[in-house]
């Protein structure tokens, strides 16, 4: 899959999703309230190495997909919660295509991602993405009900 297909899919797929461009980069919100909210992404696709190295973005078409998930799921994918907030030193080589790996960087918040994923990968994202979707929807419904007792 490309990018665009995968831009394509979230949005097509989640209902009040809209994204924002920056930098090449895309941040995906859950956004069913105006005025929209950008805070917490539930995911983001990046294209270049704008914010970290470890992933070699700079290559002709290649980009990671990022997914903040649960800690049992992190925790189910790759064990043990990191311990500190760079997984650099780790035995993942970040600059792989098509494999689910923790964020380099993000690890410690329960992000995973993936550089081009192919179409069996890509089966495995859509549950993640879904999962990390509905955290977002959970999260904001919180916060308005917090709003409204307030």
């Amino acid at each position: 899959m490309d990018e665009d297909s995968i831009k394509r899919y979230i949005v097509d797929t989640f209902a009040d999703v809209d994204y924002v461009e920056s930098e090449g980069n895309y941040y995906f919100f859950y956004n069913p309230d105006s005025p929209p909210d950008y805070m917490l992404p539930f995911t983001t696709l990046m294209t270049n190495d704008f914010n970290d190295k470890a992933s070699d973005l700079d290559r002709p078409d290649i980009y990671r997909l990022n997914i903040g998930v649960s800690r049992a799921t992190y925790q189910s994918l790759f064990g043990h919660h990191p311990d500190g907030t760079d997984v650099t030193g780790t035995v993942y080589d970040f600059s792989r295509l098509d494999q689910l790996m923790p964020h380099p960087v993000y690890a410690q918040q329960y992000w995973l991602c993936v550089l081009n994923p192919g179409p069996v990968i890509f089966e495995t994202v859509k549950g993640l993405l879904a999962q990390a979707y509905q955290r977002a929807v959970d999260r904001r419904h919180k916060r308005n009900a917090n709003d409204t007792e307030e």
